[in-house]
C-alpha cells in the first residue's frame, strides 16, 4: 500500500470545485476538512493560511501541495484533493495558476511521515502524465487510481 494510498480516500475527493482565488481555495479545504472529519473549520484555515504566509505552497504546473499542523487535533494525517473547475493565482514558483490540489493536514509530531507524504507527492505531480490523467480524469476512483499507482 502506498503512502497516499493510506491517507487518501474517495470520500476526500472533489472534481470541479469552483472558487475565485487562493484564499477561498483554503476556505473550501477547511470546510471539507470540517464536514469530513469534524474538525473546526477556522483553525484548519488558520492552520493553513499561517502556511502560505511563509511562502507558498504551490510547486508549479498548476499544482500545489497547502498543509499544516494541527496541534492536538488531530492523531493521523487527513488528506484532501480536489480539482479546480477554472485554476486560480496561487504565488506559484512559475507564475502558472493552479487546478490540482493535495491538502494535508497532519498531527503536531508527525515530521518523519509529514515529509514522506510530500516527497510522494513532489514525485507523483512532477510526471506530466499525472497531472494530465488528473485533469481529465471523470471520476473519483480514476483520480484515486492515479494518485496511488504512481
Amino acid at each position: 500500500m502506498s503512502l497516499i494510498q493510506e491517507i487518501l480516500s474517495a470520500d476526500n475527493i472533489v472534481l470541479d470545485v469552483e472558487v475565485a482565488s487562493k484564499k477561498r481555495l483554503l476556505e473550501e479545504i477547511a470546510q471539507l476538512a470540517c464536514q469530513r472529519c469534524a474538525l473546526d473549520k477556522e483553525e484548519v484555515f488558520d492552520c493553513l493560511f499561517a502556511r502560505e504566509k511563509l511562502g507558498s505552497t504551490g510547486l508549479g504546473h498548476g499544482v500545489a501541495i497547502p498543509h499544516g499542523r494541527l496541534g492536538g487535533m488531530v492523531s493521523e494525517t487527513i488528506a484532501v484533493f480536489l480539482r479546480l473547475k477554472e485554476p486560480v493565482d496561487f504565488d506559484s514558483p512559475d507564475d502558472k495558476p493552479v487546478q490540482l490540489v493535495f491538502a494535508l493536514l497532519v498531527p503536531e509530531n508527525a515530521t518523519g511521515k509529514h515529509l514522506e507524504v510530500l516527497s510522494s507527492l513532489a514525485d507523483i505531480f512532477s510526471s506530466k502524465t499525472a497531472r494530465e490523467g488528473l485533469l481529465m480524469a471523470n471520476d473519483k476512483q480514476t483520480v484515486l487510481n492515479i494518485l496511488t499507482q504512481q
